[in-house]
């Protein structure tokens, strides 16, 4: 699979998981401090629009707005470092992502918003948890308006305010419910 070259001023869906599908936390502590990384290696090189960390995968949503060489450094900076973190504190050696990073270009506001509401409904689509509740996912950053990570005037506007971004999030949560039955 060849891998989408990042380009300044668009949008990315970027995600990885453990390699072999194991767990890359083990923990809360580990997903905090994940974050932390994200925010020191990241923050400065683009706009965040949405993420989600679970046991063996993560999701962000990312707009890269400095030159695509520095922003693929800085991914590689973040996941290197937290590898180093985490087999240091489990005890283990070796690689913890699979090989790269995945990314995928967005291709309209359509697709971006799908995407948003894809990332923070991970919670409940891989393990039936409560997305409103979860707290590794940017959806209640986004709501609350607590700006850690994620830009939330941005995220509101382009949802066409606040309530429209939680209502879509709930619209969608029910037709997952229905096609989860299903199944």
């Amino acid at each position: 699979m060849k891998l989408e070259t990042l380009e300044k001023d668009h949008f990315y869906h970027i995600y990885n998981r453990g390699i072999n599908r194991s767990n890359i936390f083990s923990n809360d502590e580990n997903k905090r401090y994940f974050l932390q990384l994200y925010q020191k290696y990241l923050s400065q090189k683009g706009s965040t629009f949405a993420y989600c960390l679970l046991q063996n995968h993560f999701h962000v949503v990312i707009r890269v707005y400095l030159d695509p060489k520095e922003v693929t450094q800085g991914f590689s900076n973040f996941f290197n470092s937290y590898a180093k973190a985490y087999n240091k504190a489990e005890h283990r050696t070796g690689s913890l992502f699979e090989k790269h990073f995945k990314r995928i270009k967005v291709a309209d506001e359509k697709y971006l918003k799908q995407l948003i509401i894809y990332v923070n409904l991970n919670p409940e689509i891989h393990f039936g948890k409560a997305f409103k509740t979860y707290r590794f996912s940017s959806y209640q950053e986004s709501i609350n308006d607590v700006s850690k990570i994620v830009k939330s005037e941005e995220i509101s506007e382009l949802f066409g305010g606040n309530e429209n971004f939680q209502k879509s999030h709930e619209n969608r949560s029910i037709s997952l419910s229905e096609e989860l039955t299903l199944e």
